[in-house]
């Protein structure tokens, strides 16, 4: 994994990343895919985007996971995602289906649209280890034949995921990780399996912090 602690500038850098990445992707086919996470972390990144030269009519943007809850509510990661970033870019986006009265047939759906293999994959990290809506102790992290799963309550809501595989098969994955969570990058860091997070593969990623470390062993 690439590390880049960056500080104050870290929403900056992130959106550096993910621009150059996506670049890449639309250097070698028509069409490119991203894929992102929930949070209050990536408003600053959504904010530097919108400045970040993409072709964004040639990118499909994809949601990591999601809340069960009605279109424009708060809780929905699609509501901020839509209102600092995709409102102003010509990008195609692909909400995932929480709405739906049959949410397992609604995660199928969701994983039939999905390509092959996502271009890049935006990951934040939760203080108690988890990913996307990976979280501990769920029954989805056992999930491993299908690509978009449902958890169980957690926080409040149920939630729809993105799975394991679906995540590992990525092109290039993008951590995005604000202050405060230094325990448990460290854990993220040693790829450590009692933390959902830590099942994540380290290839091809790219982690972009504002904590402060020493990363000369890893």
């Amino acid at each position: 994994m690439r590390i880049v602690r960056a500080g104050e500038s870290w929403a900056a850098s992130a959106a550096e990343v993910i621009a150059r990445l996506l670049g890449d992707a639309l250097a070698s086919r028509s069409r490119a895919s991203w894929a992102v996470s929930g949070g209050s972390t990536p408003a600053a990144v959504f904010a530097e985007l919108r400045q970040a030269t993409i072709d964004w009519a040639r990118v499909d943007v994809f949601q990591v996971d999601e809340r069960v809850a009605p279109l424009g509510d708060t809780a929905r990661n699609l509501t901020d995602l839509q209102s600092l970033l995709l409102d102003h870019v010509p990008a195609t986006v692909y909400p995932m289906p929480v709405n739906e009265t049959n949410l397992d047939q609604a995660a199928a759906d969701y994983g039939a649209l999905l390509p092959e293999s996502l271009d890049v994959v935006h990951l934040g990290l939760g203080s108690d280890g988890h990913t996307a809506s990976l979280v501990p102790e769920d029954p989805v992290l056992r999930v491993s034949d299908r690509p978009v799963a449902l958890t169980g309550i957690y926080a409040g809501h149920r939630r729809m995921t993105l799975t394991f595989p679906t995540l590992n098969a990525a092109a290039s994955r993008v951590w995005i990780v604000g202050d405060g969570k230094a325990s448990m990058l460290a854990r993220l860091l040693a790829a450590d399996p009692a933390i959902p997070a830590g099942r994540i593969t380290h290839q091809r990623s790219v982690l972009v912090t504002s904590e402060a470390g020493d990363d000369s062993a890893r």
